[in-house]
C-alpha cells in the first residue's frame, strides 16, 4: 500500500469511528465552559471556534459559556485597580464590576462570536445578565461567611430564551454575568454558571477545556490520567490530594450539573488542537468524564 493509499486508510478510519457518536448525539445539547490560559495562545480561539462550529454543524445544540479572569485583570491594571483575591474567589468592588461587565460582554463574548463567524457557525452572544439571575455570595464552598463585594451566586436560568435560541438553529455564545431582583450586576464564576445552565437545559453533556489534561492520580506525571471518574470515589481523591484545590470549583461544579440531569461531564486540555473533537467523537477519548 502506498503512502496515499495509507493516509486515505487512515482518513477513512477515522470517519468511521466518529459515524456512531454523530449519530448518537444528534439533536443532544452539549454545553461547553470555555477560558483559562490556553486561550490566550496564538491560534487556539480559532481553533476551539473550529470544533465548536463543528459540533453544530452534525447536529449538536451547542451552548458556550466563556470565562475571562486575565482579560479582566488586564482591564483592571490599565484602570490602576489591583486584581485582589481572597480563597481563590475575585473581589469585586462597583468599580470592579463595572470593568468584569464591559470586559466579559464587551470584548471577550463579541471575541467569540466573532471567531466563530469566521468559521462559518451561527453564533449569537449573549449577555449573562439576560439569562442569569443571582443573589450575593455569602459563603465559600467549605460554607464559611465570606464578602467579596458583587459576586453572584446564581439562583435562575431562563431556560426558554436559551432553548429558543437553540431551535433556530443559533449558538448561544454567554458571559458569567448575572443580575439579582435589584437589577445589579454581579460577576458570576463561569465554571458554576456553565453547570447551572447544563443542568437547566438538561444536557446531555458539559464539556470543561481547562489547562491541565484532566485529572491526573499523580499530577506531576500526565501519564496517570483518569479516564472515568465515579461521583463515589470523589471524596477519597479529594483526601489524598489528587484533587487538589485549583480543580475542586470543576468538580464540584460537575457534581452539580450530573446531580441535575446532565449525563456526563469532560475535562479536557484546551491546549491540545481539537481536543473537543478527539474527547467527543473517539472511542478513547483524551481527558477525564466524571458520571454518576
Amino acid at each position: 500500500m502506498g503512502k496515499t493509499d495509507l493516509n486515505i486508510a487512515l482518513k477513512t478510519e477515522v470517519l468511521l469511528e466518529a459515524l456512531p457518536y454523530f449519530q448518537q448525539f444528534h439533536g443532544s445539547t452539549f454545553v461547553v465552559k470555555i477560558g483559562g490560559s490556553f486561550l490566550e495562545a496564538p491560534g487556539a480561539l480559532e481553533r476551539v471556534a473550529t470544533d465548536l462550529v463543528f459540533l453544530a454543524s452534525v447536529g449538536i445544540k451547542v451552548v458556550v459559556v466563556h470565562g475571562g479572569g486575565k482579560a479582566i485583570s488586564r482591564a483592571m491594571e490599565a484602570a490602576a485597580i489591583d486584581p485582589v483575591f481572597k480563597n481563590g474567589l475575585r473581589v469585586t468592588d462597583a468599580k470592579t464590576v463595572s470593568i468584569v461587565e464591559k470586559t466579559l460582554n464587551g470584548t471577550i463574548n463579541l471575541g467569540v462570536v466573532e471567531k466563530m463567524q469566521a468559521a462559518k457557525g451561527r453564533p449569537v452572544g449573549v449577555y449573562g445578565q439576560q439569562v442569569l439571575t443571582c443573589e450575593k455570595l455569602t459563603q465559600d464552598s467549605q460554607g464559611n461567611p465570606v464578602d467579596i463585594g458583587f459576586v453572584g451566586e446564581v439562583t435562575r436560568i431562563y431556560r426558554e430564551k436559551i432553548q429558543s435560541l437553540l431551535d433556530q438553529g443559533y449558538t448561544p455564545v454567554i458571559s458569567p454575568v448575572a443580575m439579582d431582583a435589584a437589577e445589579q450586576l454581579y460577576n458570576v464564576n463561569a465554571d458554576v454558571a456553565a453547570s447551572h445552565i447544563a443542568g437547566g437545559l438538561l444536557a446531555r453533556r458539559l464539556v470543561f477545556l481547562c489547562d491541565v489534561p484532566g485529572l491526573l492520580s499523580d499530577p506531576k506525571n500526565p501519564e496517570t490520567l483518569i479516564s472515568t471518574l465515579r461521583v463515589g470515589d470523589v471524596d477519597r481523591l479529594v483526601e489524598t490530594g489528587v484533587i487538589g484545590t485549583g480543580m475542586m470549583p470543576k468538580v464540584e461544579s460537575a457534581i452539580n450539573a450530573l446531580q441535575k440531569g446532565v449525563h456526563r461531564v469532560h475535562f479536557i486540555d484546551g491546549r491540545v488542537p481539537h481536543s473537543l473533537l478527539l474527547e467527543i467523537f473517539t472511542d478513547k477519548g483524551i481527558g477525564t468524564e466524571i458520571v454518576n
